[in-house]
């Protein structure tokens, strides 16, 4: 369930029970009775009743899944109260939304849960005073031209959960549908900006003693990479291999001056010209519904992994067809040639008009793209889109080494010049540039995070994933694979939702290359 969060809990409240009010009209039976009637709350412990309130009441609607405490959890030591402005980068209009992880662990005999849910609470507490802006309040400057954080030491979210229909095992498929496993992050949120807690946790108790941890980020403060060193040096402090009292490594770096624009150019110059050099953000026409097909049909997700030997043969594919030379061809990487063939079978799937533009949006990180490269421990956003591009029948007809090559290319662009240009396009009030959706696939690459070592006391996770799989394509680390040992650590989950009439067609194209 979406939520949007405004700044004063009451009229918060107020339109929670509006929404009660309406699924109570709707399903009686399930959610009678229930009150009505706005509880007093102060301004000091107004969010913290409310979030509470709020969880219990919603989450326990259904019998799936019971909330055993919802809490906000503040930084255990004091904390700077400041206002701490974001970068351009972080401020565009494409990130304001939450980073939704979900790490599920296998059961752990003799496992105590209630002393593990203690500490990894204790250990959030202490990871928040160093990453103090994660407790604050993200909005929107007096003047509109970007986002700051108010740093007042709110609180994260914390809630412990236990579900009695979900177990390790259903994690080997792809999700049913798209929100299947929503309750395993119960606090969504729809509007960053008004109010809402930066970082939500939610661990989850599952039916066979198996647990799941769903994370929400802000996206707005924080990128991948930024989320999972944060996550990986909380954990460290859950398990005792970090002490409360150590320093952080990285230490975490604000320095979000970095991401910019530089004073002395002209930022009017760069917006003139940035759609023609950047075509992640020009518009394309829609000649074949491509946006209301995604808006009106199912989306059914998809789970397919690709082992080492799979990638090897997608290698020795784009080669042996190139039309270029043999030392430019052999040397695609892993995600060049997996993102081709993903995106080929995709648009091939999607049976669209031969002369529909279709593009592939992927992030390119650019901590050391830049001069000075970004500070070690920099937890901003610190990318571009690296943007490919051609029409239905090119991408078709040409093959895997013509698709992989636009990626190639398209990340080769990215260099400092690019960087600079692309922080002038979306700063200041007429910075709106923003990525359109017409004939798009966004991927996004989970699997060279790090998320797979994230080890709360209960090992690595057998599973990294989304809340809920959408059209957004994403790269997971595949874990275990059956590969052997040598595939360990090189296997690829590739996670998308398809639109029904396509689903089939696709996922035999995926994982069938030489079709």
């Amino acid at each position: 369930m979406a939520l949007g969060l405004k700044h004063s809990p009451n009229s918060f409240l107020s339109l929670i029970y509006s929404y009660i009010a309406h699924l109570k009209k709707a399903n009686p039976q399930t959610l009678n009775p229930l009150p009505l009637t706005l509880p007093k709350i102060n301004k000091t412990h107004g969010l913290i009743k409310f979030f509470i309130y709020l969880i219990v009441i919603l989450e326990d609607m259904g019998s799936s899944l019971r909330v055993k405490e919802a809490v906000v959890v503040t930084p255990s030591d004091p904390t700077p109260t400041c206002v701490l402005n974001l970068s351009a980068v972080d401020s565009q209009l494409f990130l304001r939304f939450t980073i939704e992880y979900l790490l599920v662990y296998t059961p752990c005999p003799g496992l105590n849960q209630a002393s593990t849910a203690s500490r990894v609470k204790a250990a959030l507490a202490h990871a928040l005073v160093p990453y103090y802006p994660l407790a604050g309040r993200v909005r929107p400057k007096p003047d509109g031209s970007s986002l700051q954080v108010v740093c007042r030491a709110q609180g994260a979210v914390f809630i412990e959960a236990v579900s009695y229909n979900v177990a390790v095992s259903d994690f080997e498929r792809a999700p049913r549908y798209i929100a299947e496993w929503r309750k395993l992050l119960s606090l969504q949120v729809a509007d960053v900006l008004k109010g809402a807690p930066p970082l939500v946790v939610q661990l989850t108790w599952l039916k066979d003693g198996a647990a799941a941890l769903g994370v929400g980020f802000n996206h707005c403060v924080c990128d991948g990479i930024g989320s999972t060193e944060f996550l990986n040096s909380f954990a460290e402090l859950a398990t005792g291999k970090r002490g409360f009292t150590s320093e952080f490594k990285p230490k975490p770096v604000w320095d979000r001056h970095l991401l910019d624009p530089q004073l002395a150019l002209n930022p009017r110059h760069h917006r003139v010209t940035h759609a023609a050099s950047h075509p992640e953000y020009s518009k394309v026409p829609d000649v074949s519904g491509f946006v209301t097909r995604f808006a009106n049909e199912r989306l059914i997700p998809t789970s397919i992994t690709f082992h080492k030997k799979y990638l090897i043969e997608l290698k020795k594919l784009a080669a042996s067809t190139s039309r270029l030379s043999i030392e430019s061809s052999s040397s695609y990487t892993s995600f060049e040639v997996l993102s081709g063939h993903v995106w080929r079978s995709w648009a091939r799937a999607l049976n669209l008009p031969p002369n529909q533009t279709l593009k592939i949006l992927f992030s390119v990180n650019v901590r050391d793209r830049v001069r000075p490269s970004l500070p070690d421990g920099y937890y901003g956003n610190a990318f571009v889109l690296g943007c490919a591009q051609c029409s239905a029948r090119e991408l078709a007809e040409k093959g895997l080494w013509h698709a992989a090559e636009l990626v190639k290319r398209a990340k080769e662009r990215v260099g400092e010049e690019h960087v600079r240009r692309v922080v002038e396009s979306v700063s200041g009030e007429g910075g709106r540039a923003c990525p359109d959706s017409v004939g798009v696939l966004i991927v996004s690459q989970w699997s060279r995070l790090g998320l797979e070592r994230v080890d709360f006391g209960m090992g690595k996770p057998v599973h990294v994933g989304p809340i809920c799989s959408d059209r957004y394509c994403l790269f997971l680390p595949a874990g275990h694979s059956d590969g052997g040992d040598d595939d360990r650590g090189e296997s690829v989950k590739v996670m998308v939702a398809v639109p029904t009439s396509a689903v089939e067609k696709y996922e035999m194209l995926v994982k069938s290359p030489y079709s």
